[in-house]
């Protein structure tokens, strides 16, 4: 083998469905489960979407699903020789999950590596998203194919780091920069979700899962907290019901402001 065949990388990059211009990608990550990536991933979704851009969402999370349950989608994905239609929510966010495909919503995923990947890769060149401003991905937790499957073949723009005030965090924060370093990918901030609860009738804070440190991680890493999202039973309440969308104490302002500053970049 010579050394420029040595040399050579590996292009893993999968092109977008023809009727697909997608001007930003951003991923929603974390390196465990049960933080709220599809939470977050959602309102991220929201808050732009209020703000007059076009966007939309893939759920690579396929074998725990839950994207098309908070927007309250129903209806089955459509299409045909030309590819795959997203179903659209009520505001108009285009959303593609596995659960939009399957008989009933209830079937379990239950696939190796390899096909999970390759139909991550399908949700991006095989669906016809249209034109759209900010597409956010909801990704499986940890480093795994789907998540490397994410990194290595779809143009992200930068991610966005979920994690929760509980212990072990600084681990798992970790172990998502040094992969997003590894795949050069730009890392946005971090978004806490469950950060504290706040009492309706003393508006005390409580810190359900012990004191954040959310602020000295970031800051070792230089990066930037970007939201501190509360215990809100009225938004747990919103998503068992499909009205996300109706949720108004969003708290991603700032969030919003760095993916707007991405604009022409």
């Amino acid at each position: 083998m010579s050394d420029q065949q040595q040399g050579e990388k590996t292009d893993f990059t999968v092109k977008p469905h023809q009727g697909s211009k997608v001007k930003k990608v951003i991923g929603i990550v974390s390196g465990k489960g049960g933080v709220g990536k599809s939470l977050v991933t959602s309102l991220l979704a929201v808050t732009m979407r209020r703000q007059g851009y076009s966007t939309a969402i893939l759920d690579s999370d396929l074998t725990g699903p839950s994207i098309p349950k908070a927007f309250g989608i129903t209806e089955k994905a459509g299409g045909g020789k030309e590819g795959i239609y997203p179903v659209k929510s009520k505001s108009g966010i285009g959303i593609m999950s596995i659960n939009l495909l399957l008989p009933t919503d209830t079937d379990p995923v239950v696939w190796r590596g390899p096909i999970l990947a390759g139909t991550v890769k399908q949700f991006w060149s095989e669906v016809i998203w249209g034109d759209v401003d900010y597409m956010f991905i909801d990704m499986p937790p940890g480093t795994g194919d789907v998540p490397l499957t994410v990194f290595q073949s779809l143009p992200l723009d930068g991610i966005i780091i979920v994690t929760s005030p509980q212990e072990l965090v600084s681990m798992i924060v970790t172990k998502a920069v040094k992969m997003a370093e590894m795949m050069n990918i730009p890392i946005l901030g971090i978004v806490e979700n469950m950060a504290y609860f706040q009492c309706p009738s003393c508006q005390q804070q409580h810190n359900i899962f012990g004191e954040s440190h959310i602020e000295d991680i970031a800051g070792s890493h230089g990066l930037e907290v970007l939201a501190r999202l509360p215990i809100d039973p009225q938004l747990s309440q919103a998503c068992d019901n499909g009205a996300i969308e109706e949720y108004q104490a969003v708290g991603l302002e700032r969030a919003a402001e760095i993916l707007k500053a991405m604009e022409g970049k």
